[in-house]
């Protein structure tokens, strides 16, 4: 007999109460060290003080009116956007696949109107991940992503990681954009250089082919920059984000030059519940929080005294551990030993770790995370180790 909720999950047998900052609180009263943030979701920890103020002050006035109408909140937290990136128009949407979605489309409706209808195809790279939605299955084109769905949407052509002549000898007139994470999350943690981020937005500009980033995990602060693309020194056209915009709130949003937005007039897109009041209200909060100089310079100590424990972790356990990868409080350990034991010794050790591709372990803290909570997350991760190893 099917469960009442769908079982599409292969959950843990935890069942978490309550979070309060860096920690989650088990029912039988077990506090464990959360070194996931949901997915780099809460940016800013469970419970954040200055996030419940906001949400409660926000819920007595007004949660949802639809965008038939102004709504200032969502004015104000575009505007602090723009002010801040690259862009210059914003559209809000409920998760980073909503605004995949609107990234392609966006991308599309670009050329169409510019009279090159042809220029449809996106090329994307082995081992993203995009979302769930069609579009975003069809982007990664993974058999693990794809199988079981098809027909699947045409129009994406799927290159090797980080290899410049194959993406060179890809691009046709009928190539669009090139779609990239500048850090893959699902994929293992796996860093774009910098250069090869360089070298990819002067290819988009001799070619004439837009670059749209997905930065819906690495963004909003998580590599110590408010986006992970600032540490190349360039800019996209589009760019997608989520998860720590909204602090724990479903919040995404597309972010985009007015160029690369001409298409998309009156009538070519929308969201129910996209930018409503509620949601908005707690992204101007964590974009005002996180968006500033001495914050982003915390993270960056903050992720130096991490890597530097983990290093010491990976020495001390060679027979579990490959080595660390990753940039910020975006960090990944290589795994020898099998992930999921790995995964699963943490949960013996009351510390909360996110398994990926190519068998590495994710860490994705609150940012806002102090350094004795490292301290202790590590001497767990350690105790972790051992069993494994035992």
């Amino acid at each position: 007999m099917i469960a009442s909720v769908l079982p599409t999950y292969n959950r843990a047998p935890l069942h978490f109460v309550k979070g309060e900052g860096c920690w989650l609180i088990e029912e039988d009263g077990r506090r464990f060290l959360d070194l996931g943030s949901g997915i780099a979701v809460n940016a800013l920890g469970h419970a954040a003080p200055e996030l419940v103020q906001v949400l409660t002050e926000q819920a007595q006035k007004l949660w949802h009116v639809s965008n038939l109408y102004e709504i200032p909140g969502q004015q104000a937290l575009a505007d602090a956007l723009v002010e801040r990136t690259f862009a210059d128009t914003v559209f809000f949407t409920n998760s980073g696949t909503e605004a995949c979605e609107l990234a392609v489309k966006m991308a599309r409706k670009y050329w169409h109107d510019k009279g090159k209808p042809e220029k449809v195809e996106i090329l994307t790279f082995e081992g993203c991940f995009h979302g769930r939605s069609s579009a975003a299955i069809a982007a990664s084109g993974a058999p693990k992503m794809v199988g079981g769905f098809g027909p699947v949407l045409p129009g994406f052509v799927h290159l090797p990681w980080d290899d410049h002549e194959a993406l060179t000898a890809a691009i046709t007139d009928k190539t669009a954009a090139i779609l990239i994470e500048p850090i893959q999350g699902e994929g293992g943690i796996r860093v774009l250089p910098d250069q090869s981020l360089k070298d990819l937005r002067r290819l988009c500009d001799e070619k004439g082919v837009l670059l749209i980033l997905d930065e819906v995990q690495c963004g909003v602060g998580r590599t110590g920059k408010l986006f992970a693309h600032e540490w190349a020194g360039v800019t996209p056209d589009i760019m997608m984000s989520a998860k720590g915009i909204g602090g724990g709130f479903p919040l995404g949003a597309v972010l985009a030059t007015e160029e690369a937005a001409s298409g998309m007039v009156a009538g070519t897109h929308g969201s129910t519940y996209g930018g409503n009041p509620l949601g908005c209200a707690l992204g101007l909060a964590v974009i005002e929080r996180i968006g500033n100089d001495d914050f982003l310079d915390a993270v960056r100590q903050r992720a130096g005294f991490l890597r530097q424990k983990l290093e010491g972790l990976v020495a001390a356990h060679p027979e579990v551990f490959e080595g660390v990868r990753g940039m910020g409080l975006m960090l990944g350990l290589k795994c020898r030993a099998n992930v999921a034991e790995v995964v699963k010794a943490g949960y013996a050790a009351e510390v909360i770790t996110v398994p990926a591709a190519d068998n590495v372990l994710r860490l994705l803290p609150p940012l806002n995370i102090t350094e004795d909570e490292i301290a202790e997350a590590v001497t767990r991760l350690d105790k972790a180790a051992s069993a494994v190893a035992a």
